[in-house]
């Protein structure tokens, strides 16, 4: 079966790293009418009629020029402007990109990397001002994928790994088997999704889905089997997704980042998530496709 959130990483573009410094071919292509532009004001963009505004560079503002890279026989860029252009703005006409995932999963314009792509790269711009070595200020360059301060010393966008897992206990794919969902006391009730956490220094990512499960609720994890990831700009992940098998059974919330949780059969799962009761994540995330890869088909609902 396909999952949900691999809509969000289908049909990626040729990031063309090799022409970040090259001035005559960037200055041929946002020349081109056929190129598309994105407007990011810090982290966030302006949809039209529901559907991400990708422009063309003369309808485009003055600000820093990103390249995207190639996608349909097109060049695709970023233009990223004050982030005070968006807080003056009507409420509502710039949307973060976490408002954005349900439009980006079904848009026709362009493929979602893009627009991940274009936000990550914002967000790191926005939050990184200042050299980390020296304090100096960082000026970009490489069509905005490095930033360099006076003394010569270079920063470039991280990526932080994070894992997600679906724990799952019994025999498999027998009746008794039963998956371990997690919610956070500032969700609406009924909300529950399965537990993620950051990798660590010096951490594997196998260990890391045991630490957090053991942290968060105190059940022991063994054996962790690799599922896929999803980025994550938000700001900066790469989630990685696991199924992990307990090793015990009994749940101790840790009261701090986790309220409550429990262990799910599967027709548990389907009578609950019908009556609207238990709400499942959103549809094109990482975490209903693990939720959907345990159950064995789609559920209905979501965030």
């Amino acid at each position: 079966m396909s999952f949900p959130h691999e809509r969000l990483a289908a049909n990626p573009h040729d990031r063309t790293a090799e022409r970040r410094e090259d001035e005559a071919w960037l200055a041929g292509r946002w020349a081109d009418p056929d190129t598309r532009v994105l407007v990011v004001s810090g982290t966030r963009i302006r949809p039209r009629d529901g559907q991400i505004d990708w422009v063309s560079p003369g309808d485009a503002p003055e600000g820093l020029r990103v390249l995207l890279g190639e996608h349909d026989d097109r060049a695709w860029f970023a233009v990223v402007v004050d982030a005070e252009v968006s807080k003056a703005a009507a409420q509502g006409e710039w949307t973060p990109l976490r408002g954005l995932l349900p439009r980006l999963a079904d848009d026709a314009v362009a493929a979602a990397p893009l627009v991940f792509h274009a936000l990550g790269l914002a967000e790191w711009l926005f939050a990184t001002r200042f050299c980390p070595r020296c304090a100096e200020p960082l000026r970009p360059r490489r069509s905005g994928h490095e930033l360099v301060c006076a003394n010569g010393h270079s920063q470039f966008p991280r990526t932080d790994p994070a894992v997600i897992m679906v724990v799952t206990a019994g025999t498999p794919g027998a009746d008794d088997e039963r998956c371990l969902l997690g919610r956070q006391a500032v969700w609406p009730e009924g909300r529950y999704s399965t537990l993620a956490g950051f990798c660590e220094p010096g951490e594997t990512l196998e260990d890391a889905v045991r630490r957090e499960v053991r942290e968060e609720v105190g059940v022991r994890v063994g054996e962790v089997e690799y599922f896929g990831n999803q980025p994550w700009p938000l700001p900066a992940s790469l989630m990685v997704g696991f199924v992990g098998r307990a090793e015990t059974t009994e749940v101790t919330v840790d009261q701090d980042e986790i309220e409550d949780a429990r262990w799910f059969t599967r027709a548990e799962m389907r009578e609950l998530a019908e009556a609207g009761t238990l709400v499942l994540p959103g549809g094109v995330s990482i975490s209903r496709s693990l939720v959907e890869h345990w159950y064995g088909g789609t559920l209905p609902g979501h965030w």
